[in-house]
């Protein structure tokens, strides 16, 4: 066999899968090293279709963690000095995490051999993305000095001190002072919200003036702090993101820096909340040096006393009812985004996946975020505002447009979908009519979704010839482009919760084999002893019918035995194709 030769790589725009074997292969290879391929360790990376809640993604296209310029860097396979400055950067965090974090000489010594071996390792085949080989050694140092949070005491120090700010004549101030000019205004509304972003600019100045937390006792004179906040903005693009004359209040996903600076983006959240908006606040799931986590407000009296009032969804897996039900009840919500490293989307929890999808705008602080969400090909399935402090000194405030051709469904767009299938089962019940529910496979067969469609439109349609007085929903037949399972589940379970099925059936195998022998074809071996059980969605809809059931013992459920499906696990994020059967 020839030896085999490397890819041409191209711009880090051309990346496709199915364009070149070769390309593929090293594609896979990248990602592998990286530890962020979904089909090799899909317990710990998110499914293509969690990031497609994300990343607008097109056909073929990856998402990668870092910047398009790293990126160049990788592909080209050469030690680049733009990279390998970044590797030493990462090193020198290490080393500075080593020395002041890791207890007695001896495992000193023998922790830093070990991340030596690892980051040469790195350094002589550079694929690795920097953050990632970060976060590999600073794995191996918390195992293996028993640490989870170096950082723990530093990060408590700096709210502390930025606290002590806030209570200063000169915060009250620099935040309460009434502009020099008059307010360009035609209603009190209008004046009401420019008080509101006038309130925000600052805070966000303030937000990113780091001397207020690194500094001990920092005193600076009421002029300095004039000179700091004119040196912010300008903030036309937050202005127009919360136009007042937006029909409804928004879901914001903020994402903050660091600590320190927390203290003045929980204060821009409470403009926000009183602005009428909602907003999750999401932070780090456990130690990346100062950036904050969720576990910081349990000994930290000051960012507990910061966050009185908002509610903490500790679920990492929470369905988009929960969230969103969590999110009616307490328009402050915390949560964590699932990682321990720079803003990285393979790894993000299935929580932050959806916060991010149900949102209507995000806002993402800090050069580190930035990079990773303006400096890359990639969209986003939202629009996001990145504001950071820039190495001209300056506060930047940019935009990142969702693609304009990108279709998404709202609540309310979904919530009206649902009444709407409701008021006609309402209509036919009070007409004489049972309703009969049918839940069936649709896409829990990879590649078999439209044989699927098929399969349950052809015997539902014989069913309606057979059973008069029904009416029978066929869920397939309710399908919109651009809905994904989170979307469908959503609609229906309101559906199915109305109380006004009087038959729940699930589909067996008799029905599949019935339908392809009405539609003159054999039964594919794919398709060989299937049933609902099958299915992850009709799983779950088994447990919203036994629940729904409860209330209404009148309604009956017909198909598989209901133990049947318990087998497997929930139902797939964002998705149709089924989870597997959890291992004994």
């Amino acid at each position: 066999m020839s030896p085999v030769s490397f890819p041409t790589m191209g711009s880090p725009s051309e990346l496709r899968y199915g364009k070149d074997p070769l390309l593929d292969a090293w594609l896979l290879h990248f990602m592998s090293e990286n530890h962020i391929e979904y089909s090799i360790d899909p317990l710990r990376n998110a499914s293509p279709e969690q990031m497609r809640f994300m990343a607008a993604l097109g056909p073929d296209e990856i998402y990668v963690p870092c910047s398009d310029m790293m990126l160049g860097h990788l592909l080209e396979k050469h030690q680049e000095p733009s990279l390998m400055d970044a590797y030493s950067k990462v090193w020198r965090d290490v080393l500075e995490l080593i020395e002041n974090h890791c207890p007695g000489e001896y495992e000193k010594m023998m922790i830093l051999s070990l991340c030596d071996h690892k980051y040469r390792q790195a350094v002589n085949a550079p694929v690795l993305i920097p953050s990632r080989l970060l976060k590999r050694l600073t794995s191996i140092v918390l195992a293996q000095a028993g640490q989870d949070d170096p950082h723990r005491e530093r990060k408590r120090l700096l709210n502390r001190r930025a606290s002590q700010f806030m209570d200063t004549q000169a915060m009250n101030a620099a935040l309460n002072t009434c502009p020099g000019m008059a307010v360009n205004c035609a209603t009190i509304r209008d004046m009401r919200f420019e008080l509101d972003m006038l309130e925000i600019s600052r805070l966000l100045c303030l937000s990113v003036w780091k001397r207020i937390w690194e500094e001990d006792h920092f005193a600076p004179q009421p002029q300095e702090i004039e000179s700091e906040l004119l040196n912010c903005g300008p903030f036309d693009v937050l202005r127009r993101a919360l136009d007042p004359g937006r029909p409804k209040s928004m879901k914001i996903l903020y994402m903050p820096d660091t600590a320190g600076g927390l203290l003045f983006d929980i204060l821009v959240v409470r403009v926000l909340l009183r602005m009428g908006h909602r907003v999750i606040l999401a932070l780090k799931d456990g130690f990346f040096f100062d950036c904050p986590t969720v576990w910081d407000s349990d000994d930290d009296p000051v960012l507990a006393q910061a966050l009185a009032g908002s509610h903490l969804l500790g679920d990492s897996r929470a369905g988009k009812n929960a969230l969103l039900q969590a999110l009616k009840e307490t328009p402050f919500l915390v949560i964590s985004d699932g990682s321990r490293e720079r803003l990285n989307l393979y790894k993000t929890s299935v929580t932050f996946a959806r916060a991010w999808k149900e949102s209507d705008l995000v806002i993402a602080k800090g050069e580190l975020n930035h990079r990773r969400i303006m400096l890359t090909r990639t969209k986003f399935t939202r629009d996001v505002i990145c504001v950071h402090h820039g190495a001209d000194g300056l506060l930047h405030v940019d935009l990142k447009p969702k693609p304009s051709g990108l279709r998404t469904f709202t609540e309310p767009e979904i919530t009206a979908k649902a009444e709407a299938i409701i008021a006609r089962m309402r209509a036919e019940k009070a007409a004489g009519k049972t309703i009969v529910f049918y839940s069936a496979i649709v896409g829990s067969i990879p590649h078999e979704t439209d044989t699927a469609i098929k399969v349950v439109t052809t015997f539902v349609k014989q069913l309606r010839a057979r059973l008069t007085g029904t009416h029978i929903i066929n869920p397939a037949e309710h399908f919109e482009e651009g809905m994904d399972a989170d979307d469908l589940m959503f609609m229906w379970e309101k559906v199915q919760r109305s109380g006004l099925i009087g038959v729940w059936r699930f589909q067996s195998s008799s029905d599949i084999e019935q339908a392809f022998e009405m539609m003159g074809r054999s039964v594919p071996p794919v398709w060989t002893g299937k049933d609902a059980t099958f299915s992850t969605g009709c799983t779950k809809e088994m447990h919203i019918a036994l629940d729904v059931q409860r209330s209404h013992p009148e309604m009956q459920i017909i198909g598989p035995d209901p133990e049947k499906f318990f087998r497997r696990r929930e139902y797939g994020v964002g998705k149709f194709i089924d989870a597997a059967i959890a291992a004994r």
